[in-house]
């Protein structure tokens, strides 16, 4: 098991560090005024200018696309059509400098659900969804979204889920009410992926399937924008959709009727890595603020650096990040090498360890900050909303505990 990084990733990294020093970090006052100027004006769903400048200068400094894994379309991406073909190991610490602005992702079209969404067409979507759907997506020239959760039921189990897909000849039919629709909010949002019912009557795993809604067939319609701790995190939000009677071809029907779940666990194990090499980047940003402001306040005739409390924090904020970073590469190694199914016990291990690990560091960071640190002058109380809500993203806590303790139970059965 070798973790060091390849010569092409150390390449990326020192090139993503630079393009961050130079112009993410720089704008990050500008993406908050632009925020609050927006909806002044009445404008708040409207796309951000700070980052629609910023992803030209990406793409020409080969900084687009990093997510796709080599294997991705189920053979070696050697062409370049579907990403720079990184392994997840060499992905990984990209995500992870990327991560250290909860919005810079999205410069360098590598933000969630866009990115579980292009995945999800390269393995399952038809020549013609790929054309449609996956080419703009990996332009940067439209968003997508993921229409999974329901208030009515609860989601973490997904066999819950109610929301139908009826066939009816050569189209079919859907019906449903989902919430926690990220990236439904955003004007350039064009396509859907739905999961829902095909067949109640089937195996608990075979009920479900999946299928592409484009964003403007009649029966769509955005209910409303979700808040996260007083954050609709407009422009892109996340939406309550209701579905009434959409109608669209039965051919939009990812793999087959009856293969959501299947679809779901392609899906959601890269999304869930994702997340949690972007944590880990959040992480290391709080405890680098932790220190810098621990260094230059002084309570108590000394600074808070020399306290002993604080020096004991810092210390386990290291130790903490380190560990969830190899957790993290360890299960990106095993999803290059063996593939996603063989490294679901580590993907459901780090998809605890990292929110739990980031909300925890964020948390001490805030604490040395005093009031400031829950204000607007510091970005670590939108950081904690951003950790926080991972721990029920693509399957909360206690779910991934579950899978974990029944792959121990197995071993020593």
């Amino acid at each position: 098991m070798d973790f060091s990084y390849s010569a092409r990733t150390q390449q990326l990294q020192a090139q993503l560090n630079r393009f961050m020093d130079e112009f993410v970090y720089p704008a990050e006052a500008a993406w908050w005024a632009e925020i609050e100027a927006n909806t002044a004006a009445g404008r708040r769903w409207t796309p951000l200018e700070v980052i629609e400048r910023l992803k030209p200068k990406a793409r020409e400094r080969g900084l687009w696309n990093l997510f796709l894994p080599p294997s991705a379309d189920g053979q070696r991406n050697t062409s370049g059509d579907y990403g720079q073909g990184l392994s997840n190991q060499e992905y990984a610490p990209l995500a992870e400098i990327m991560g250290r602005v909860p919005w810079a992702s999205e410069v360098f079209n590598c933000s969630a659900p866009d990115t579980g969404n292009m995945e999800t067409l390269v393995r399952y979507g038809s020549p013609e969804h790929k054309q449609r759907w996956l080419e703009p997506l990996l332009a940067g020239e439209i968003r997508s979204a993921f229409a999974m959760t329901e208030p009515a039921v609860a989601s973490s189990d997904a066999t819950n889920i109610e929301s139908r897909i009826e066939r009816v000849g050569d189209e079919v039919v859907i019906n449903g009410r989902k919430w926690w629709t990220s990236g439904a909010g955003d004007p350039r949002c064009r396509i859907y992926i739905f999961m829902g019912k095909t067949d109640p009557s089937a195996p608990r795993h075979s009920q479900q399937s999946m299928v592409l809604v484009p964003a403007d067939t009649p029966g769509v319609t955005v209910l409303r924008p979700l808040q996260v701790f007083g954050y609709d995190d407009a422009p892109h939000g996340h939406m309550e959709v209701l579905f009434e009677n959409v109608r669209v071809p039965a051919s939009n029907i990812l793999l087959g009727e009856g293969r959501g779940f299947e679809i779901a666990q392609g899906r959601l194990g890269p999304g869930r890595i994702h997340h949690c090499m972007r944590l880990i980047g959040l992480a290391e940003r709080s405890l680098e603020l932790m220190c810098r402001r621990a260094s230059k306040r002084v309570a108590f005739g000394r600074t808070i650096a020399e306290q002993g409390v604080t020096r004991e924090r810092i210390a386990q904020a290291r130790c903490l990040i380190e560990q969830a970073r190899l957790l993290t590469l360890k299960a990106a190694w095993m999803m290059d090498v063996a593939g996603n199914k063989s490294a679901q016990g580590e993907i459901a291990m780090i998809k605890v360890v990292a929110p739990s690990m980031a909300c925890q560091v964020i948390d001490w960071a805030m604490q040395v900050h005093g009031g400031a640190g829950m204000s607007q002058d510091f970005p670590l109380a939108y950081f904690y909303t951003c950790a926080r809500t991972l721990r029920y993203a693509d399957g909360p806590d206690e779910v991934h505990r579950n899978a974990i303790a029944k792959l121990e139970l197995g071993r020593h059965a």
